[in-house]
């Protein structure tokens, strides 16, 4: 068995998540504290109670997600005891960072701390330019790039997110996703309206790139104890001046997803387990596997699912 472990990005997150295993588990528990001394917000309240509108900012959402998805990572470590192990990381988006703690590039403290300052430059740069994001069912890739090509004159857009073959983010100035939305409806495609308050991995938050990369600069980078699949490259890094240079175009950049779990898939890695908030990259997993191939996408983020995903395991 070769296990993938997947943490999610903005967008999985909902009211509650987290709470039964920080109220289950003290060594959850105190990750939690951990975080909102690390970034100074009351992460707990926001995670279980919200208010929804505070929750979503990019200042608030990033480390809550973050602190959400290594929470469940401790229960799942705690949960194996040693009797299994992860083969491979890889986390969408802001996930990213949840996977480079787990495989032991950064520190739980340096992993939050980042977290924080990004949520915080990209949300500058989304007050500076208003952007939004918007999911594209039903075309591929090149389809909606040449959409994109098409509506050059509307504004900034760009391609955020390369999800599954049919599934697309794109991401940039309202008008032009207006434009594109039009011309990709009449091309047999479903647009959906994302839950977030900035143009992530377009143009419009570039200005954040070198600011983050500076901060970054004083972080302690170790390489991975196990590999670790970066959205940027769709393929494993080691060296960590690489890794930080990767790091910090990731913000701009367009996350490879489609193609980081066909690599995995292709190093014969055979059991998903999305560990944080909601199943979106379990469901993922499912529209990428090709027919045929034998796999387990599994998904948990409270005791009771942990339980249910252990259980599978063994099956």
């Amino acid at each position: 068995m070769k296990i993938a472990v997947l943490f999610p990005g903005q967008g999985s997150q909902y009211l509650g998540m987290g709470r039964e295993f920080i109220e289950t588990d003290s060594d959850c528990a105190a990750i939690m504290e951990q975080a909102e001394e690390v970034c100074g917000l009351p992460l707990r309240q926001l995670c279980t109670e919200g208010p929804m509108e505070e929750l979503v900012r990019a200042a608030h959402l990033q480390p809550a997600i973050t602190v959400t998805n290594l929470i469940c990572w401790q229960a799942l470590q705690k949960a194996w005891a040693g009797r299994l192990e992860a083969s491979c990381f890889a986390g969408h988006s802001l996930g990213e960072y949840s996977a480079l703690c787990a495989a032991g590039v950064l520190s739980v403290e340096d992993t939050l701390r980042l977290v924080a300052r990004r949520g915080m430059l990209m949300e500058r740069e989304g007050l500076k330019y208003p952007g939004t994001m918007r999911a594209v069912l039903g075309l591929n890739v090149a389809d909606v790039e040449g959409i994109i090509a098409r509506c050059a004159d509307a504004g900034v857009a760009t391609i955020a997110n390369h999800n599954t073959e049919q599934q697309v983010v794109i991401s940039g100035e309202v008008t032009a996703l207006d434009a594109i939305g039009v011309i990709a409806v009449e091309q047999g495609a479903k647009i959906i309206p994302l839950a977030v308050s900035v143009a992530n991995h377009s143009p419009l938050v570039a200005d954040a790139v070198p600011d983050f990369a500076a901060f970054m600069a004083g972080v302690e980078f170790s390489r991975p104890r196990t590999p670790v699949y970066f959205n940027v490259l769709a393929a494993t890094a080691e060296e960590p001046a690489i890794m930080r240079e990767i790091m910090a175009r990731q913000i701009a950049s367009r996350v490879r997803w489609f193609e980081l779990i066909q690599a995995m898939i292709g190093q014969g890695v055979d059991t998903f387990i999305e560990v944080g908030p909601k199943a979106v990259l379990k469901g993922m997993v499912r529209k990428i596997a090709p027919k045929g191939y034998v796999y387990q996408a599994l998904q948990f983020d409270n005791p009771v699912s942990l339980a249910q995903c252990l259980e599978q395991i063994k099956q």
